[in-house]
């Protein structure tokens, strides 16, 4: 197996954070420090992060989590603000880590796995994982402005194509539903703020067939047997 697979087998983090540990000295096999993500890990190799060996883990754990306000998506924080990790940790023992990333004042879905195969596929936006957003806004939003969105914004790193996008049924016209499967950074917020809107709340409601249904803000639960096989479908 490959050392960022077996990283990510650990529980440890993503494929790709792994192999960004790798390059930068953080790992080392037997005595020796290796910097080659590829390196294959032989049977009788011992794996260290930060002095402590580190083990494929068997048993795989999905947790969906309705994510709260002011929580980072992260697996810790230099300045010890309070993670989604923080928040699973009493009764989850297994290493786990989210797939992706709801920055800290966004609200709502979001999952947390130490299955890095599965994570790494869901995060890649060729597979077209679909995610939904509540979007409220400071003002009204006009049709032309809907319509330029429908059509595809330029932003700064290119153009934000969203998959759909409509006012709330019932809402004044400044609450916004919308749909999308590319992994932009704040894509949401950076498509309002490019047309003048400031985003008040942020709130996934939707991912990858999965909803918010009987799952408070804050809590969090482990996903079925048919759910884990409906996101490997997707992925």
């Amino acid at each position: 197996m490959r050392l960022n697979k077996f990283i990510a087998h650990a529980g440890v983090c993503s494929r790709r954070k792994a192999a960004e540990l790798v390059k930068s000295g953080q790992i080392r096999i037997n005595d020796e420090i290796e910097l080659n993500p590829s390196y294959t890990v032989q049977p009788k190799d011992k794996v260290f992060y930060r002095g402590k060996q580190l083990r494929r883990q068997k048993r795989m754990i999905y947790i969906l989590m309705n994510k709260p306000k002011n929580v980072l998506t992260t697996t810790s924080d230099e300045k010890a603000r309070k993670t989604v990790i923080d928040i699973v940790q009493p009764k989850v023992k297994e290493r786990i880590y989210p797939v992706g990333r709801l920055d800290r004042n966004t609200t709502g879905l979001l999952l947390l796995t130490n299955d890095g195969d599965l994570a790494k596929k869901l995060s890649h936006p060729s597979h077209g994982v679909k995610k939904r957003y509540h979007v409220v806004l400071d003002r009204e939003v006009g049709k032309e402005d809907l319509m330029s969105i429908k059509k595809g914004l330029r932003l700064d790193d290119g153009v934000a194509l969203v998959d759909d996008i409509d006012w709330i049924i019932g809402s004044d016209n400044d609450e916004i539903g919308i749909e999308i499967h590319i992994g932009k950074y704040r894509v949401i917020r950076r498509i309002f703020e490019s047309l003048g809107y400031q985003v008040q709340k942020l709130d996934r409601v939707y991912y990858g067939g999965l909803t918010k249904k009987d799952l408070p803000r804050g809590w969090f639960r482990h996903l079925n047997r048919q759910e884990v096989i409906m996101l490997k479908h997707f992925a």
